[in-house]
């Protein structure tokens, strides 16, 4: 409860500050800087990009959103990639634990003899109709492991996170299957801002800078899929949200426009570059 409402007065407190800097210059944001606050909307199917703690697998603390089944090969794989510890049991066990992973991850032996991976504690993503919903605002960052200065007007095809302003996880994606689509998992990743190169997404999008009016894909950095929508609606307990996923192929479902949020100032380096072009 005390998290929860010192996230939403952090976001009032963006909110307000962002209102009186519009008044004062709102005319010369023509480009999305880092360090903005922002709702994203996927054009197609009218819907901001959308997280909270609900977490994925009916055995999280939060009930959770159903989680889909996986090859061991895939399951070994990503705790390769995620430098998680050792494995409590063998493979041949029919129930082993992985320790050390932030949100347990099960693996299981199920009827067909073959072995899966469930994860477990990654906070889900959606899409939601909302127009006022705190839980819809993402702060504009550098990729892992860099800081990009506010204001730094965002360039088409870089890399950049996007972290969710309410519980400081970053939009991830990995070799998983999303649980109604079949299309590859997009979740929420990390603490306080800090996740991994996982949750690189790069912009792509026409022209030298993401500009505010204009339409964006985002692709994963390390998986190539594009950030998407088709139209598939959770049920309890996210009723009526919609499965946000990542697509190999481009479409119509992919693209997305910045809406609401608090702006950062374009720093001085993007008026250089303007003077420059006129003379």
């Amino acid at each position: 409860m005390i998290r929860a409402l010192g996230s939403r007065m952090a976001v009032l407190s963006l909110l307000l500050l962002g209102g009186l800097w519009s008044a004062v210059g709102a005319s010369n944001m023509a480009v999305v800087t880092c360090g903005s606050v922002v709702k994203l909307l996927n054009t197609r199917h009218n819907v901001r990009l959308h997280s909270h703690d609900v977490r994925y697998g009916s055995d999280s603390p939060a009930g959770g959103v159903s989680a889909s089944k996986y090859p061991v090969s895939l399951a070994f794989s990503y705790i390769l990639s995620h430098d998680f510890a050792e494995l409590t049991a063998t493979e041949d066990q029919t129930h082993m634990l992985v320790q050390g992973l932030k949100g347990a991850m099960k693996i299981h032996r199920w009827p067909s003899h073959r072995t899966y991976l469930i994860p477990y504690g990654q906070q889900s993503v959606t899409g939601v109709t909302s127009v006022d919903d705190s839980n819809s605002y993402w702060r504009i960052r550098g990729k892992t492991a860099t800081v990009c200065e506010r204001g730094t007007p965002i360039k088409c095809g870089q890399p950049i996170r996007l972290t969710h302003i309410n519980t400081g996880r970053n939009l991830h994606s990995h070799h998983f299957t999303s649980p109604l689509s079949g299309n590859q998992e997009v979740s929420a990743f990390g603490e306080e801002g800090e996740g991994d190169y996982l949750d690189d997404w790069t912009v792509l999008c026409n022209g030298p800078y993401w500009v505010r009016d204009g339409e964006v894909r985002f692709k994963h950095s390390s998986t190539d899929v594009l950030l998407s929508v088709t139209g598939e609606q959770y049920g309890r307990p996210i009723s009526g949200q919609k499965e946000v996923h990542g697509m190999a192929q481009p479409s119509q479902n992919n693209y997305w426009k910045a809406m609401e949020g608090i702006f950062m100032k374009p720093s001085e380096l993007l008026r250089a570059e303007a003077h420059h072009a006129e003379l």
